[in-house]
């Protein structure tokens, strides 16, 4: 920016011209803006105000100081404006009694651009300096307003009566819908979360007064009275889940709730259930009363659920009220309790069922959504075998029809991995029954290039739902692989698209997990078997230089030796070699994950001496020259252990290192004190407080140092102890989370712009990786493109097992890092690492003295701390 690279004369510009421009602002939105509208033949002057209202919005953010003395005035001229120009709305756009006017310019204004532009301004204010204007009598008069500039427009109504796709879309959390209504419920959600002590009695008296004035005017026979009402329900309900903590916070701290949901909820909202004259209504009504169902006690919860299901069971109800009792289900059944919809629960998969071949695009998500929602409750149990043979047939369809939809693949596999994982006897055997065979036709039947392609893909990935329900004990059941092996171990040899190749190893690697016993005993008619087909597999992908296709191949390889050690001992040697030799010409670090981990998982597991003897006796070329298995190892090992993802193998990887700095003092260990390795960064002075781009990086190259292996093994070990429990991989080069929060507090550019507000801020979940890392993802890939299942696997977030989705839900478990629940029960997992590695510690100091000592003297000053202060506490 400007701002940044000439700070001086930006300064001076804002502090000399910026105040003539917003003294200009300031006289031209004090102008009654009803003199825009009100008798003219257009509304060009309306124009003028959308500009300069954006212009506030981009002066806010870019020179808040400059806008300070006069965002007081701007707000109440912002307030009043949407005061003024509502009841001329309400005439054109509401009610569209008459006609919006025609603009002179080529270009329409309309009155909905001002009132967006409006509440988008109001919304960057609340977040900033506007505290003081914030007030418990602008606040009142704003939600006031909000309440009104939610009402649906008569476009919108007749639009949403006949395309129920529009309808849901607009609703929705990932639509790129936006109008006056998505604005102005936006607007009362930062004043929710900013300044909940104040806002939400004024929601509560704003909704007494529009349901007082709502009920009079239905009874003196005002048709429209529901629309003030429908508004107001719309946008408390945008607010549910900020509302929910406010109410859970003041009843923890012993407050009376500033708002009475339970009134709302109990007295007004069931009786608009039966207006079905006034379908928008009924339905908001319905959405509503789910947005807040986890506070709704069970005996109205169960009145509720019966009104959804006579809505959906009814054959003449229109659109509207149809998708929001979909809609409402999903409340429902996320947040009441199960012995209300468990009774229910058959009546409402049939009704939702037969949905699914009628709808499409959102409509369709939306039912689908639904019944994913449905099968959580009590983890599916009240599915019966009958129910079932209809669901999954219709599901199956659902795929069939859309293979080239990302989306909708990853919403069918996660549905086959609910039904599979129902516990009622039968059912996942029906699953199995109706589900297999397609897929394996599909598999079988799909093109390696041109449209067709996708189809092996989307097959794959529903195998892999499939396969993530099925039983943890007990296997996958009869000829599964019998009727699988023969097409998927073909076909995955003839595939070239990325992404089925990663199904297919997320598939047998979940195979592997469930039921290894069944892989070895099948045999193909040349009598080779499961294991030898999946070993032929590994060795093609180390082979491959695509290295994205490989990235799960590590899963794949770590089951194996956990589940079949003994069956694979005979060709370890040679897969080892394999994995070893392909480290020399490893560019990713996805992929070099892949290839340590499985040393590190043996070398912890009791193999240590074997694994180093067979790496020592391996030459692999490197660069024209020759070195050793275990030097190209520990080279690749000890350069990417700080970018290792997930819990488990994060933690493998640290055992593995303290069980080789241990080795390194025995008789033998003078192959491992030999090794020398990448050791730290050499800042020179040329280089310091520069940044490196790619051309300087060319003409400087970046350098380290080189130690003994012992010493950087120990440098990676003392990481689980670094100040505050941060793990290294969070920082770089001694830069933990504390540092970056403390820099990002004291680098906005204005120290005194941050408000203390009534609660501090609410933080949004950590997980998924930003636009940077993504890039950087693709950056190391080659520039490819990679699908979501990857970023999820590697943003470390939740619901991510083995590269598929784990419904964690279903029994309230918590993955780390994208591990497997396999490897979460491992007791790798229960070990206290800190603990751990101070035993380590003081065991080695007190065994080794002399020769701990001389590698510790060779560490960085605050690492010699740490060790200090580990083997004397």
């Amino acid at each position: 920016m400007v701002k940044d690279a000439h700070p001086e004369p930006v300064k001076e510009a804002a502090s000399s011209v910026l105040p003539v421009w917003l003294d200009a602002f300031r006289v031209l939105l004090n102008i009654d803006p009803k003199l825009d509208v009100e008798n003219k033949p257009n509304w060009d002057g309306l124009a003028i105000r959308v500009q300069v209202v954006k212009a506030l919005d981009i002066i806010h953010t870019a020179f808040p100081r400059a806008l300070a003395p006069y965002i007081s005035n701007f707000l109440t001229a912002s307030l009043g404006q949407l005061h003024d120009l509502f009841p001329t709305f309400h005439q054109h756009y509401v009610l569209a009694t008459d006609a919006v006017p025609l603009s002179s310019e080529d270009e329409k204004i309309e009155l909905s651009q001002l009132a967006s532009s409006t509440l988008d301004f109001l919304a960057t204010t609340a977040r900033g300096k506007g505290k003081d204007w914030f007030n418990e009598a602008n606040l009142h008069q704003l939600t006031e307003n909000i309440f009104n500039w939610t009402e649906m427009t008569a476009d919108e109504e007749t639009e949403w009566a006949s395309d129920a796709n529009a309808f849901v879309a607009q609703e929705s959390e990932e639509s790129t819908f936006y109008s006056v209504r998505v604005a102005s419920c936006d607007l009362l959600d930062i004043l929710v979360d900013r300044y909940p002590q104040r806002v939400l009695p004024a929601i509560q008296r704003n909704l007494a007064n529009v349901i007082a004035k709502s009920s009079q005017a239905n009874s003196t026979g005002n048709e429209e009275w529901w629309r003030p009402l429908e508004a107001a329900f719309t946008a408390v309900g945008a607010v549910a889940a900020t509302v929910l903590e406010v109410l859970e916070d003041e009843k923890t701290a012993g407050r009376q709730p500033s708002l009475d949901l339970n009134h709302l909820l109990v007295s007004v909202v069931p009786g608009i259930l039966t207006q079905s004259q006034y379908s928008f209504m009924q339905g908001r009504a319905f959405v509503l009363a789910s947005q807040f169902s986890s506070v709704l006690p069970d005996s109205v919860a169960g009145q509720y659920i019966d009104a959804v299901i006579s809505v959906l069971e009814a054959k003449e109800v229109s659109i509207p009220v149809k998708v929001s009792a979909i809609r409402a289900v999903q409340g429902f059944c996320k947040n009441c309790s199960d012995s209300e919809v468990f009774p229910r629960a058959p009546r409402i998969c049939r009704s939702i069922e037969g949905f699914i071949p009628i709808t499409s695009s959102d409509t369709l998500t939306l039912v689908l959504d639904a019944l994913s929602a449905l099968l959580l409750v009590h983890k599916g149990a009240w599915l019966t075998v009958e129910l079932a043979e209809t669901v999954v047939p219709a599901i199956l369809n659902v795929w069939g029809k859309g293979v080239q939809d990302p989306h909708l693949m990853a919403i069918t596999s996660a549905l086959l991995t609910r039904l599979a994982s129902v516990p009622t006897p039968g059912v996942y055997a029906t699953v199995v029954r109706q589900t297999l065979a397609p897929l394996c036709t599909a598999l079988a039947n799909a093109a390696t290039e041109g449209q067709e392609r996708f189809l092996a893909s989307a097959a794959l990935e529903q195998l892999c739902g499939l396969l993530q329900g099925a039983p943890t004990e007990g296997g996958v059941g009869e000829g599964f692989v019998a009727q699988l092996g023969p097409v998927l171990f073909t076909k995955i040899r003839q595939v070239q698209d990325r992404d089925a190749i990663q199904y297919a190893i997320t598939a047998l690697t979940l195979l592997v997990r469930k039921d290894t016993p069944q892989i070895v005993a099948w045999q193909d008619r040349a009598g080779k078997t499961g294991l030898d087909h999946i070993l032929e597999l590994i060795a093609w992908q180390l082979q491959s230089s695509d290295e994205s296709g490989s990235l799960f191949i590590g899963d794949l390889i770590i089951h194996l030796m956990r589940r079949a050690g003994d069956a694979i001992v005979r060709i370890l040697p040679e897969l080892l070699e394999a994995m070893v030799r392909r480290m020399a010409t490893v560019k990713t670090a996805t992929f070099v994950q892949s290839l340590v981990i499985p040393f590190a998982y043996l070398i912890h597991t009791g193999h240590r001496d074997t694994v180093l003897n067979l790496l020592q006796g391996i030459a692999v070329p490197v660069s024209g020259v020759n070195k050793s298995g275990l030097e190209v190892l520990l080279l690749t090992w000890t350069e990417n252990a700080e970018t290792i993802q997930g819990l488990w193998a994060s933690r493998v990887s640290t055992l593995a290192l303290m069980d080789l700095f241990v080795a390194s003092f025995m008789e033998s260990g003078e192959r491992l004190r030999n090794v020398t390795v990448k050791g730290e960064l050499i800042v020179r002075a040329e280089t310091r407080n520069v940044i490196m781009t790619r051309s300087r990086t060319k003409q400087m190259p970046t350098e380290f140092t080189s130690v003994p292996f012992p010493i950087k093994a120990l440098k990676l070990v003392l990481a689980e102890l670094e100040s505050d429990g941060e793990p290294a991989s969070l920082g770089y080069g001694g830069i933990g989370q504390h540092d970056v929060d403390r820099d990002l507090e004291s680098d906005d550019g204005d120290d005194d712009w941050s408000d203390a507000e009534d609660v501090p801020a609410r933080l949004e979940p950590a997980g998924a990786l930003n636009t940077g890392e993504i890039a950087y993802v693709k950056e190391m890939l080659g520039g490819q493109e990679v699908s979501q299942e990857v970023f999820a696997a590697l943003s470390g977030g939740p619901g991510i097992t083995a590269g598929m989705p784990s419904f964690a839900d279903f029994d309230d478990g918590t993955y780390y890092e994208g591990d497997d629940e396999d490897l979460m029960k491992d007791p790798i997992i229960q070990v206290n690492m800190q603990a751990h590695v101070v035993a380590f510690l003081r065991d080695a100091a007190s065994r080794n003295s002399p020769e701990f000592a001389a590698v510790v003297n060779q560490l960085k000053p605050e690492e010699v701390e740490v060790v200090k202060n580990a083997v004397g506490a």
